[in-house]
């Protein structure tokens, strides 16, 4: 007779990705995310997603602008502003070319939980705008938790 064990996983998930656009809920998100790493030992990794504006290339709107250096430096200042300059919990900060909502996704791949924040716009807003904490909640690959409100 055979017999037949589950494996064990070999990899724990101990990542917290966080959503950072610079925005008071982003910023909650951070505060939450940070507080239960302490509790869970986790690592925070914060991302921010950039992209070319719509009509980039149509003309000469954004000749010099370096997309990805700014939305590095919100993300920055925003981890400095919630975490002070020697933050207590191990954080890891990414900047990703693509939609917000597709880089979250799929950094939530490996990870143990995903927390964004939300502004909030009503359902009109929301269809026209599109919701990146929603398409999370609906594609996330990994538990996810969202900042309601505006901060």
């Amino acid at each position: 007779m055979t017999s037949h064990k589950t494996p064990e996983l070999s990899t724990k998930r101990t990542e917290i990705v966080v959503g950072v656009d610079g925005s008071a809920p982003a910023k909650s998100a951070l505060r939450w995310a940070t507080a239960y790493a302490r509790l869970t030992g986790a690592r925070v990794h914060a991302v921010t997603a950039w992209e070319f504006p719509a009509l980039y290339g149509w003309g000469q709107a954004f000749p010099d602008h370096d997309f990805a250096a700014t939305a590095g430096k919100v993300l920055t200042e925003s981890v400095q502003d919630v975490l002070g300059a020697e933050p207590d919990v191990a954080i890891e900060e990414s900047v990703v070319a693509g939609h917000p909502a597709q880089v979250l996704i799929d950094a939530s791949e490996h990870a143990a939980l995903l927390v964004v924040g939300s502004r909030g716009h009503g359902s009109f807003s929301g269809t026209l705008l599109g919701s990146v904490s929603q398409r999370c909640v609906q594609h996330s690959r990994c538990p996810v938790v969202v900042m309601r409100g505006r901060g």
